[in-house]
């Protein structure tokens, strides 16, 4: 992640739909714009949920990678 800043770390591994993105939009809620929060997964369908959340709320998604059976993503909170 060293290319960019991550401001919060979200980890919801083990977790399955719709938890990881249902704890996403809470920790999103209480970030502020512009500020970043890196994700860990487990649950495959996170590939689809979370862009899907990102596009439909407009915030920014940075990365989105699979590294050592785990799913991770770096969102940016879009201005409001």
């Amino acid at each position: 992640m060293a290319e960019f800043e991550v401001s919060h770390e979200l980890n919801t591994c083990g977790l399955f739909c719709p938890e990881p993105v249902m704890m996403l939009h809470n920790k999103v809620r209480d970030m502020k714009a512009g500020e970043t929060v890196q994700v860990r997964a487990t649950d495959p369908s996170t590939q689809r949920d979370i862009p899907k959340f990102c596009n439909f709320l407009d915030h920014e998604l940075l990365l989105q990678k699979e590294q050592d059976k785990e799913f991770i993503y770096l969102i940016r909170k879009a201005a409001k």
